[in-house]
């Protein structure tokens, strides 16, 4: 357990830990799968993790 919160270089970004957030504004998305205007502020909310994985449409 003491590795999830060693630094770690991932490509050329050095991430303060080992977890990371994967997209999940899916659930928050348009029929067609289109984000909301909130996605922005959800991805925001939670910048101060480390390692956020967005999704593209």
């Amino acid at each position: 357990m003491k590795k999830l919160w060693e630094e770690i270089t991932v490509g050329n970004m050095k991430l303060p830990h080992r977890l990371a957030m994967a997209p999940m504004t899916r659930s928050r998305a348009l029929a067609d799968g289109t984000p909301l205007d909130l996605s922005p502020e959800y991805y925001g909310q939670r910048a101060s993790l480390g390692l956020l994985i967005s999704e593209g449409t």
